[in-house]
């Protein structure tokens, strides 16, 4: 009997291990399926010369997040391979399902976890190293499978943000006026006067390492040819839930290896553009919370990454910005429903990835009786003196305020972008415990 067949798996998974088996030339003996939301294992494979550990990272299915499947990550990490760069090991690609087999790679993930500053410092240092080589790499080797390229000044700028706005429109659940200003914002400051193409890891900043060097660089799904410059603008995403130390430091050594100076204000619009992808994947997925969705985390995504930027934004108009007072959660003489569901699936965590889940929105719940009202009764005041009439809910200023924002938002922009700011950060603030690594969540400054 196989190893899926004893644990009782589905018949895809069935038929993914047969092909790990035939693809690694051994037999799988154990593994664990890793708790995420994107379907993958970590599988052992008992092989002639002993046994072989394998990742098996499947797509995310046929969602609003599937911009790109896991096929083409996997044509990307095989021209990586193929130009030295320190890609996991590949074994080969598996049709149904859909999955690129590789090896587990050594090594941890999160540059948080380096106790020791001089190794994290050298251990930025030498990612910022491969990311110049990978840039390096002629683009005509991904032409060659397949990898569109940009082909006019404006595209290069703009990168792939019409792809995410695509799937956007198709799912926006209503108005949503904070990134309708971004994206005008994105269009109105395009940095046209750049033409350079090269290989951009897309979602850049993530690897696994040890005592200091890289072992592997990982997650290509979202990798495209661009401006180079995309890339150490997205690094300011990648940093809030995987911190990677000092980026104006690796931001300047990336500089002095390539012999170029670094084109800052680019690096900021890099930053924004990258930054409102998460918001324009995950709005139309929060809309409509399909069954098994982490909705906490997607919202608690949502949130933070829609505050990146408008913190950018508002740094290069010159304009302050203040954080809102939030009101303490309100006293209760006993326990409410809220609490006691809570309590209960806190018992429970650590069992599933589903009783995670089901915890982080109790903990969402839970704060919005607490102090929901209150906390929305401060902000639509905020909100109906810009639009000059009384708002009775969050989604009533969502209407009124992509309004202003369709009409006026340029000659408005500071107002707006003081009240963006105060929003998400009451919004994060109801998803309070929920949030996990993004809770109290902070954007390097940069000094370049």
């Amino acid at each position: 009997m196989s190893f899926a067949e004893e644990r009782g798996l589905e018949p895809e998974w069935r038929r993914a291990f047969a092909e790990v088996e035939r693809l690694v030339g051994g037999r799988v003996v154990g593994g664990e399926r890793q708790a995420r939301w994107r379907p993958a294992w970590f599988l052992d494979v008992e092989c002639d010369d002993g046994v072989r550990e394998i990742y098996f990272r499947g797509g995310r299915g046929a969602g609003a997040l599937e911009f790109y499947d896991v096929a083409y990550e996997y044509r990307v990490m095989k021209v990586l391979e193929e130009h030295g760069i320190p890609v996991p090991r590949l074994y080969g690609f598996c049709e149904d399902p859909k999955g690129i087999v590789m090896e587990r790679a050594g090594g941890r993930a999160n540059l948080e976890t380096e106790a020791d500053p001089a190794l994290r410092r050298i251990t930025l240092e030498h990612y910022m190293e491969i990311l110049l080589a990978m840039h390096r790499i002629d683009v005509a080797a991904f032409d060659a499978v397949g990898i569109a390229r940009p082909k006019t000044r404006e595209a290069v700028a703009l990168a792939d943000l019409e792809f995410w706005e695509k799937g956007y429109r198709k799912g926006k659940p209503g108005p949503q006026p904070l990134v309708e200003f971004v994206l005008r914002w994105l269009r109105a400051n395009m940095p046209t006067h750049r033409d350079s193409v090269t290989f951009c890891a897309g979602d850049s900043g993530q690897f696994l390492f040890d005592r200091g060097r890289i072992t592997a660089v990982i997650d290509f799904e979202l990798s495209m040819l661009g401006d180079p410059m995309a890339d150490l603008g997205a690094l300011r995403s990648r940093d809030i839930s995987e911190p990677l130390g000092d980026l104006s430091h690796g931001m300047r050594h990336y500089a002095d290896l390539s012999g170029e100076p670094l084109d800052a204000p680019t690096i900021d619009y890099h930053a924004v553009r990258f930054g409102l992808n998460t918001p324009l994947a995950v709005v139309p997925m929060c809309g409509v919370a399909p069954p098994g969705l982490n909705y906490a985390q997607y919202l608690g995504w949502s949130f933070v990454y829609s505050r990146l930027p408008i913190e950018i934004v508002a740094d290069l108009e010159g304009v302050e910005l203040e954080r809102p007072s939030l009101p303490d959660a309100e006293a209760r003489s006993r326990p409410t429903p809220h609490d006691v569901l809570v309590r209960m699936l806190e018992h429970e965590c650590g069992t599933s990835y589903e009783v995670d889940t089901a915890l982080r929105v109790a903990q969402y719940v839970r704060e919005l009786d607490r102090r929901g009202a209150r906390v929305e009764a401060e902000d639509l005041e905020e909100a109906s003196a810009i639009v000059g009439r009384t708002l009775g809910s969050w989604t009533d200023a969502d209407a009124a305020l992509e309004k202003v924002v369709e009409s006026d938002w340029e000659s408005r922009r500071a107002e707006l972008l003081r009240y963006f700011h105060r929003r998400t950060l009451r919004q994060e603030a109801l998803l309070g415990p929920a949030m996990r690594e993004l809770e109290n969540a902070e954007f390097q400054k940069l000094r370049l």
